[in-house]
């Protein structure tokens, strides 16, 4: 192989978990396959309450009824995913996001559909999400081996990109040609075969001495998050960034400022398209040891890219800021999920990826509002570039009230060790998971 082609290969992902692990691969394809087939919903359910009350402040709505489910369930979940087999939690909340679809078919069959259903179903899919999102990323940590965990990160993040920039445009056109009903339906299909996908997975058990979902075993996994500085950091500085330079909601005052209402489509793709592109070359942090600097590093360049869109007036150079800082989420998003699986103990993962939920959901919804608010006040283009600002300085300030997050290092980090050696003792005592994990 020449020299130039062997620096190429390099960049490419990093595939060692799909080659490792037959529950990755099934878990990698059920969330492409689900993602394709939510879309068709996530798309149709706003149009269809676009279309039954005409009026932006219902379909805004949307958001009040889905957050305090998602809080409350997430932090539920993540006890639940310590407790009981996390395959189980996945595979029925699967299901009940089809019965859930089927429920949004034949409210949109009858003669005159109903608004409120569709309110319904959007707290139940919050709630059943907030119940799954801690099952399958601590599982994440179980059946890809501690060394893996960066690009295992980084081919989850890759399948997102792709849903997040097809998966809408497909559904787009499914409800403008065909209709909601068969939005719908494809919803139910793309659920049907993911719960098929989901029984195949091996059983992940919890420890033989897990106790049941409570308050205090919830209260537990977060007084050890809040005394571990890495992770503290993890949280700390996503909440920041999400916080000050989130401002997707005013993105179409922005395409009206810069006289450019063809582009909103354009920002709001522009972040995905430059996650993907660092996706499609991740294969270079799967030799990364210092994680922490992935996650500094990242959310810095989100937010110096988030402020550099808000200055700019030219489009098409807002355009290429707003990917810039899609990879730069991307890349702290990578760090995260990599310090979370290789330090977290099994037996708190799924508590811990509770919290994981409420770090990267209340963020967003914080930093609209924030953002709504600021372009009000002092105007769009300030809310963002001074968003942005706020943003590295906030990260700056992190670093030094938690400098641990700066010299995380796999391979000295006693939590990490740790972690990796009950990994490898519990893949060691079980042949069955090893099988399935190694």
């Amino acid at each position: 192989m020449s020299p130039a082609l062997a620096k190429f290969s390099a960049l490419l992902p990093d595939l060692a978990p799909w080659r490792a692990s037959r529950d990755f691969r099934l878990l990698w394809v059920q969330g492409l396959v689900t993602f394709f087939s939510s879309a068709m919903a996530m798309i149709a359910l706003p149009l269809q309450i676009k279309e039954l009350t005409g009026s932006p402040l219902a379909v805004g709505a949307m958001g009040a009824v889905e957050l305090v489910p998602l809080v409350v369930f997430g932090l539920y979940g993540g006890a639940l995913a310590d407790a009981v087999d996390r395959r189980k939690v996945i595979l029925l909340t699967e299901a009940g996001l089809g019965l859930l679809a089927a429920v949004l078919l034949v409210n949109a069959l009858l003669p005159e559909p109903m608004l409120w259903p569709l309110y319904v179903v959007a707290a139940g899919v919050s709630a059943l999400a907030g119940l799954q999102r801690p099952a399958l990323d601590s599982l994440l940590a179980r059946i890809v081996p501690h060394e893996h965990q960066t690009a295992a990160a980084a081919l989850n993040s890759l399948r997102w990109q792709m849903g997040a920039i097809a998966g809408p445009a497909l559904a787009g056109l499914v409800v403008a040609y065909a209709g909601h009903p068969y939005a719908y339906g494809v919803t139910i299909a793309g659920f049907a075969a993911s719960v098929l996908l989901c029984r195949r997975l091996s059983p992940a058990p919890p420890a033989h001495d897990a106790e049941k979902p409570s308050l205090r075993g919830i209260a537990e996994g977060a007084r050890y998050a809040w005394s571990r500085p890495v992770l503290l950091g993890t949280y700390a500085i996503d909440l920041a960034a999400m916080f000050f330079a989130f401002p997707n909601t005013i993105f179409p005052f922005l395409a009206d400022e810069l006289d450019a209402d063809w582009s909103l489509g354009l920002m709001y793709a522009a972040g995905s398209a430059g996650s993907l592109v660092l996706g499609l070359t991740s294969g270079w942090t799967s030799k990364v040891r210092r994680h922490g600097l992935l996650v500094v590093g990242g959310a810095a360049g989100w937010g110096l890219a988030i402020a550099a869109a808000g200055w700019f007036g030219n489009i098409w150079l807002v355009l290429l800021c707003l990917a810039f800082a899609g990879a730069g989420d991307m890349l702290s998003g990578l760090g995260r999920s990599t310090i979370w699986n290789q330090t977290i103990p099994e037996e708190l993962r799924g508590r811990l990826a509770g919290i994981e939920v409420l770090s990267y959901s209340v963020g967003p919804q914080l930093g609209q509002v924030r953002a709504g608010a600021m372009a009000g006040w002092t105007g769009t283009r300030s809310a963002i570039w001074t968003g942005g600002v706020a943003c590295v300085a906030s990260v700056g300030l992190l670093c030094l009230a938690l400098p641990k997050l700066l010299t995380y290092d796999s391979e000295t980090d006693e939590d990490s060790l740790r972690r990796k050696a009950q990994q490898e003792a519990a893949r060691g005592a079980d042949p069955r998971e090893a099988a399935g994990t190694a």
